[in-house]
């Protein structure tokens, strides 16, 4: 059974000049984290030359892709009617990457087959997390 769901998609990183970068990016779902999805970025996107991923709600995700959603650190909108803005907040900076949205509806309806929407309580492993954060106090 599939536990977990690695996307590639394209990217598209906007820079201050006119013009973008293209990107690979890879969207992550785990059933063991089912309300978070995560978007990682190769290093070639990164000031100091290393990997970065993001982690945020898999329900922004989804208001992201009908209107403007988010607050704090992770921001993303619709842009016109093929692509998704995602704006990222970090203390170094921010970034502001475009996907098109038929690959981020596709990721996203390949995440509710693997955990429904609103079942995500039920794959929570409570006892063995509770546990864990015992252990380590």
């Amino acid at each position: 059974m599939i536990t977990v769901i690695d996307q590639a998609v394209q990217a598209r990183l906007i820079a201050s000049v006119p013009e973008t970068s293209a990107i690979r990016a890879s969207l992550r779902y785990s059933r063991n984290d089912p309300f978070a999805v995560r978007v990682s970025f190769p290093p070639v996107a990164s000031l100091d030359g290393s990997e970065v991923e993001w982690t945020f709600g898999r329900e922004l995700l989804a208001g992201g892709l009908r209107g403007p959603a988010g607050h704090g650190d992770v921001h993303l909108w619709p842009y016109g009617p093929d692509r998704t803005v995602l704006e990222l907040h970090a203390p170094e900076g921010m970034a502001m990457v475009q996907f098109d949205t038929s690959d981020l509806r596709r990721f996203l309806q390949r995440t509710y087959e693997l955990v429904p929407q609103g079942c995500e309580s039920r794959h929570l492993e409570l006892d063995e997390d509770l546990a864990a954060l015992l252990r380590d106090v």
